[in-house]
């Protein structure tokens, strides 16, 4: 029990007096809608692939140095980028990669490769570090370094970010806004791109969402001494993401999805991808774009226009 007397004890959520609880809702809130009427030349439905090329960041994140584990990170640039690559390019495909810079020092070929070859560069943290513990001002030093380190590396200067994990802290948005990126992706209160607003203020930040069900991580994640297991065969995986390509499809909007070649660039997985790669290029009316071709598009035709 503390010694402390019972006013200086922190105030419980359901003792919080309305203006607190509105203040914490307020920040990085979805704003208007971006979702247009048409997408490029027509379209009816938008198609964002992305790929966190995480790599062997998350055991060095929890300064676990077992060989194994960061053997698994090495997998994703050894074998599955490879493969990833090939799929693309057999399909015409153009895809965001989305890197800590810890993992782009550790591949910079890699990066540099996908950039010639028309992929997106985006900012992804330092080394996959979770920026809800950090000091803010480490979080904004880290993100900075990152975005300075991926353009070195890359020669593109990256103009969105997606948090490692999606943790998107209070002191972010402010970070964004600092750097002037594009946009974000991390945040989950729409299915199609809006603008973010920042305690109820317009901040000219296209959002575009992401959601659990549209990754990979969480149908296939393994870790030796939990329970977590890959209990979801590839064919069911296959079969959530079509349904929400599907869903965006009817209703003219954006099918956004988050890979990890370490998870997805399996032998048994990749073929998913492809098959439904090969399903949508089969519907009349799909563009793909990557993030920032999405976040842009739906910027030019934000009426009124977003505003910096």
């Amino acid at each position: 029990m503390s010694d402390a007397p019972e006013a200086e004890q922190p105030l419980k959520p359901w003792q919080w007096p309305e203006q607190r609880w509105r203040e914490i809702v307020s920040r990085a809130r979805a704003g208007r809608s971006l979702k247009p009427r048409s997408w490029p030349g027509g379209a009816r439905c938008a198609v964002a692939l992305s790929f966190d090329a995480d790599h062997e960041t998350i055991p060095l994140r929890d300064a676990d140095e077992s060989p194994m584990r960061i053997s698994q990170g090495q997998y994703g640039a050894r074998a599955a980028m490879p493969r990833i690559r090939r799929l693309l390019d057999r399909h015409g495909v153009r895809a965001t990669f989305f890197y800590p810079a810890v993992s782009a020092l550790l591949h910079p070929d890699e990066v540099r490769a996908l950039a010639d070859e028309g992929h997106e560069i985006g900012i992804h943290s330092w080394i996959h570090e979770a920026n809800t513990t950090l000091p803010p001002e480490a979080e904004r030093e880290l993100t900075l370094r990152a975005a300075d380190t991926l353009e070195r590396v890359s020669g593109q200067r990256p103009v969105g970010l997606r948090t490692a994990s999606w943790d998107f802290s209070p002191h972010t948005l402010d970070i964004i806004r600092g750097l002037g990126l594009v946009y974000d992706s991390s945040l989950m209160a729409d299915d199609d791109p809006y603008e973010l607003t920042d305690r109820g203020e317009p901040t000219g930040i296209v959002e575009l969402p992401p959601e659990w069900i549209r990754d990979d991580a969480v149908y296939f994640n393994m870790l030796r001494f939990s329970a977590l297991r890959p209990y979801t065969p590839p064919s069911a995986v296959e079969e959530i993401f079509t349904a929400e390509f599907e869903g965006a499809y009817e209703e003219g909007g954006l099918f956004l999805l988050t890979m990890h070649p370490h998870v997805i660039g399996h032998r048994s997985r990749l073929p998913l991808l492809e098959r439904l790669i090969a399903r949508m290029k089969g519907r009349p009316g799909v563009w793909f774009g990557t993030h920032a071709e999405v976040a842009r598009w739906c910027a030019e035709q934000a009426t009124p226009p977003l505003k910096r």
